[in-house]
């Protein structure tokens, strides 16, 4: 049974500092240590930069608890990462692609 996740222990200095170890990490140190993978349908915004939005919640979460979490343990969409990263007043968007530019 999965309990449920205590986002609301999540602030937005922990985003800011899951932010600031993808940037010193690189995308695939990140990947490799917190467990998570590049983003398909949306992208976090911030400092004109994209990031994987899933992959940033799930590490901020365990960076205000100290509990990691597992993709699977939680949604990415917009009832999941995307929804928590908005209240925490960040820009989360659809993935932008060449193709999407008809």
């Amino acid at each position: 049974m999965t309990h449920p996740i205590a986002w609301d222990q999540v602030i937005r200095a922990d985003v800011l500092r899951a932010i600031q170890e993808y940037n010193a990490l690189g995308p695939v140190r990140f990947f490799s240590e917190h467990g998570f993978a590049p983003a398909t349908t949306y992208e976090l915004i911030w400092d004109d930069r994209s990031y994987p939005p899933k992959a940033i919640l799930g590490t901020a979460y365990e960076f205000a608890t100290g509990k990691r979490l597992a993709s699977g343990d939680f949604e990415g969409g917009k009832v999941g990462a995307v929804k928590v990263l908005g209240k925490l007043g960040f820009t989360v968007q659809h993935v932008r692609r060449p193709a999407d530019r008809r």
